[in-house]
């Protein structure tokens, strides 16, 4: 295959993921009059239209999608052989790429990714902090961190945290007006601060057990947010309850009696985080180095 072939092939494969010229343009560090020309000559060269266009998008034809099938585990052996080449240098070098949830990216990952980046400049790290499950290899993630329960399938996962829980609370001037309450069902006599999931959209069940008992519960209350910082936020200026991870922050606003905890012989332990990734694919060194910090005893 001639070189011009190759990459008019790497062209199309960005133009189709990206539905946009713009978006594959900037991908790609190129113009957009130049990806047309591109996909001009490789339809012109296989004699099928591969993109319908409108003024708003740009879709695969069935042709299209057909190549495109083909064009994505071949293009990710090659860009993964690549880097694995990086063995050979002196140092590990790269690119890696994770979406993660803000708590983990904070409480996890941020101090591993702090001491690699120390000890190898060459070594760069893309962080996407999206609460949302992601298609990590469609999206051309190296890796995902997400909650025990939430892992994707036919992924190895690694542990990287410790058990959590999560925690009610409220603050004393809300504890003022409002009684605690004494099992999860009083909690539809409070206000609280509702959490949208990111994934499906809908508002987040609080959930609760206790010797083998479980309990979802719908709350209602004066602010829906997208983000756990926020629903805190909220609490701790009085607007009702929240029910978030326990925390380093979360035990501090406790032990200084900002916050007040309650239900907490209904919230027991559950699966942490994990670090999880497609097993199909070569590890470069630069993610290789990432996942031996993260398997080091002092971040269990």
């Amino acid at each position: 295959m001639l070189r011009d072939e190759l990459a008019d092939l790497a062209v199309f494969h960005a133009v189709a993921e990206e539905h946009s010229f713009t978006r594959a343009a900037t991908r790609l560090a190129s113009s957009q009059s130049a990806l047309s020309q591109a996909i001009r000559r490789l339809e012109d060269r296989l004699g099928v239209k591969l993109l319908a266009r409108t003024t708003r998008s740009v879709n695969p034809t069935e042709a299209g999608e057909q190549l495109l099938a083909t064009l994505r585990p071949a293009l990710g052996e090659i860009s993964n052989s690549l880097a694995a080449l990086g063995q050979w240098r002196d140092k590990p070098a790269g690119l890696v790429r994770i979406t993660t949830s803000r708590h983990a990216a904070l409480s996890i990952l941020w101090p591993a990714i702090d001491r690699v980046l120390g000890r190898y400049p060459d070594i760069q790290v893309e962080l996407s902090l999206d609460g949302a499950l992601t298609n990590i290899v469609a999206d051309r993630f190296d890796a995902g961190v997400r909650l025990g329960e939430s892992l994707e399938k036919d992924m190895i996962a690694l542990r990287i945290g410790p058990d959590l829980r999560m925690a009610v609370v409220g603050s004393p001037a809300y504890f003022a007006d409002h009684a605690p309450p004494q099992t999860p069902r009083d909690l539809t006599r409070h206000r609280s601060i509702n959490l949208r999931m990111a994934t499906r959209g809908n508002l987040y069940a609080w959930e609760f057990e206790k010797d083998g008992h479980e309990i979802n519960v719908r709350v209602e209350g004066p602010m829906i947010v997208n983000d756990a910082d926020m629903a805190l936020r909220a609490a701790l200026a009085g607007h009702g309850l929240a029910c978030t991870i326990e925390d380093k922050v979360l035990l501090e606003h406790i032990d200084q009696g900002r916050l007040t905890r309650v239900l907490g012989d209904w919230c027991p332990p559950f699966a942490g985080h994990h670090l999880y990734y497609p097993d199909r694919r070569q590890l470069s060194p630069a993610f290789r180095v990432l996942l031996d910090e993260l398997r080091k005893p002092h971040l269990a």
